[in-house]
């Protein structure tokens, strides 16, 4: 099992002067300890269940390009991306330029997108529910085709492209893999089992049961299920002296049993390095053998 990094609170101590240097220090030091990927989040303002929206929240592909120079090994993704925030040409576009500029290390991390307040905040498209999930699954098919070897016209209910040319193309062949955000039962785990590599799923009461859905949707498809690495978000606080250690790893032995391969989630006081210090020794060694 890996383990990885969310970057989802960037209101850090020292503010905004510091933010460059206090991302700096947090990345290479998870990236030393043993952490596998390293994610942000997608959003323009900060998240009610994190904090109030005026806390600071940097643009997404801009910070992965960041990460990727100052790290070498881990993984680099948005988690993830609202399918309707950006064209899906420019999606694969950026998605390429950090696949490129990190050695081959990028993910496309992509959902249908919730957050409707930051998005009629600064004028950001977002169409009803069933729209955003049909324009999901043709971001997901655009990119698809501008990873693959033609260069053909996309014809689309909702996005045309003339031409999709990608050059250069990501060097993570056959294509950057795509984890997909979401639960719902028929349309994103159907589109999980139909596109992507990867899955992220709620750690709560009903995970088991979503797996089973992602496994008749696989079925259906003639997918094999175990092609799918499947992730949960889950928050990894050791504690101050790691008296929260026992815990999280009961937890990851529970996911284990499931089939989960990676979890992935925000590390309290991050910004100290010591949680990430004492997670590398004590958690990530045993998660790697589960």
């Amino acid at each position: 099992m890996d383990i990885g990094l969310h970057l989802a609170d960037l209101t850090f101590p020292a503010g905004a002067p510091g933010l460059a240097d206090d991302l700096t220090r947090i990345v290479m030091t998870a990236e030393d300890v043993g952490f596998a990927r390293i994610s942000v989040m997608d959003h323009v303002w900060q998240i009610g269940t994190i904090g109030p929206p005026e806390h600071d929240m940097l643009e997404a592909y801009t910070t992965l390009g960041f990460l990727a120079a100052r790290t070498s090994q881990v993984q680099l993704l948005a988690w993830v991306t609202a399918a309707t925030y950006r064209e899906p040409g420019m999606l694969a576009k950026l998605v390429s330029t950090v696949d490129v500029l990190s050695g081959g290390r990028a993910w496309l991390g992509i959902g249908a997108g919730w957050n409707a307040e930051e998005a009629r905040g600064l004028g950001l498209p977002f169409p009803p529910t069933a729209e955003r999930f049909e324009r999901l699954e043709e971001a997901l098919q655009i990119c698809l085709q501008m990873w693959g070897p033609a260069d053909g016209p996309y014809e689309g209910q909702h996005y045309r492209l003339e031409r999709t040319l990608n050059a250069p193309q990501s060097l993570r062949r056959p294509h950057p893999p795509i984890l997909i955000g979401g639960g719902g039962e028929r349309k994103t785990l159907r589109m999980v089992a139909q596109y992507a590599q990867a899955c992220n799923l709620f750690a709560n009461a009903d995970l088991e049961h979503k797996l089973d859905v992602l496994r008749e949707h696989c079925e259906a498809l003639g997918r094999p299920y175990d092609e799918i690495e499947k992730t949960v978000m889950f928050p990894l606080d050791p504690g101050e002296k790691g008296e929260n250690v026992d815990a999280i790893l009961e937890q990851l032995h529970r996911f284990a049993e499931l089939g989960i391969g990676e979890v992935h989630g925000r590390v309290a006081r991050v910004w100290e390095l010591e949680p990430l210090k004492l997670l590398g020794r004590e958690v990530v060694p045993i998660a790697a053998q589960l």
